[in-house]
């Protein structure tokens, strides 16, 4: 990792300029930095499929498909937006000056900010309860219980996100105290638990002794295996102070892993219903949505869904969309729940074909 990427780098980027300095901090770990010599092709070798690919130095000149050809240069309004997303395909591409590209993972970068965008609200009173504490929701992402490597391969990296808000309120938090054992080895397992706040630590009997295996603290997490796998506990978890715990029993962790019933259509059928009265509903951030909206395009972020309900137009049929379907997903889950005729872009802007935009 170059020492010349930090956070300040990731937090001019969309969408990423919304995440905490926490959640940048902790992205820097999955981004590759790659330089790129003058009168080069920067994707010669890598090309952009799976990755948002972000210029931030130098000049690079792009020629498209259709004929067009531009210099985006690093200090652009442009650059601060993945490059070659629902452009016409990129024919050929030369660093005009030395250049330094940013690539991220898709895919985990927009698990992270459909986590994020759903958790937190604009408005910064709505993520504080009445006597000035944090939301719940906020607080588990700030536990690390939607950490990127939890994200990546955690029990919730295949989660539905339609389902995220009923997994919101399905957590629990408890307080416990030092000596509390939380799970004992040989046990059913019927927990998975992130620790808020407190120490605790992990043993395991050996020859008729406790072991100490480990010392776990906050925003680690225990208790997946016995989910997963449908095993008793290996070990014993006792609390080494007094603390917090969130946690999420096994019969709402199977539940929501399966998949709800949302009516999704592709481009071409979402297309007939637009051309018929439907609206699109895009659930983006406002920079991405100003960046490459669709033509007629209504823009109502997903963390002001909530508060779109009785707003929006009860009589009109809505095409939710985001970039790749989890955003659009959580949103038409909540609308259709409230009534509203919804249904879902299947696998969002990343399915449109570049010729039709």
């Amino acid at each position: 990792m170059s020492h010349s990427l930090d956070i300040n780098v990731l937090g001019a980027l969309e969408p990423l300029s919304t995440f905490s300095p926490a959640r940048l901090k902790e992205l820097l770990e999955y981004c590759q930095l790659e330089k790129i010599e003058k009168n080069r092709n920067p994707f010669e070798n890598q090309g952009l499929k799976g990755q948002s690919v972000y210029l931030i130095k130098g000049e690079i000149e792009l020629w498209y498909a259709d004929g067009n050809e531009v210099v985006m240069r690093a200090d652009s309004e442009w650059s601060r937006h993945p490059i070659g997303k629902r452009q016409p395909d990129i024919q050929f591409a030369l660093a005009v000056t030395p250049v330094q590209l940013l690539r991220i993972n898709d895919e985990l970068l927009d698990q992270m900010v459909t986590w994020d965008q759903f958790a937190y609200e604009e408005n910064d009173t709505a993520t504080s309860t009445a006597d000035g504490s944090q939301s719940l929701e906020k607080r588990m992402l700030n536990s690390g219980l939607f950490s990127a490597e939890n994200l990546k391969k955690g029990p919730f990296a295949h989660l539905p996100a339609a389902n995220i808000s009923e997994l919101l309120n399905r957590i629990e938090v408890v307080a416990v105290w030092e000596n509390e054992v939380i799970i004992e080895e040989g046990q059913e397992g019927d927990f998975y638990y992130v620790i808020e706040s407190g120490r605790a630590e992990v043993t395991r009997k050996v020859g008729g002794v406790q072991m100490l295996l480990s010392e776990i603290k906050a925003q680690d997490v225990f208790g997946e295996e016995a989910l997963i796998a449908n095993s008793k506990r290996n070990a014993t978890v006792t609390m080494k102070s007094n603390g917090v715990l969130l946690r999420i029993n096994k019969h709402d962790f199977t539940e929501l892993m399966q998949k709800p019933l949302l009516h999704t259509v592709t481009y071409a059928e979402a297309q007939r219903k637009i051309a018929a009265g439907a609206l699109w509903l895009d659930v983006r951030y406002p920079p991405e949505f100003r960046h490459d909206k669709l033509e007629g395009a209504i823009n109502v972020p997903l963390n002001d869904i909530r508060d779109a309900v009785g707003v929006l137009d009860m009589t009109t049929h809505y095409i939710v969309y985001c970039q790749s379907g989890r955003r659009s997903a959580a949103a038409a889950f909540i609308l259709a729940r409230a009534g509203y005729q919804v249904d879902v872009l299947q696998d969002g802007l990343w399915s449109i074909p570049k010729a039709s935009v």
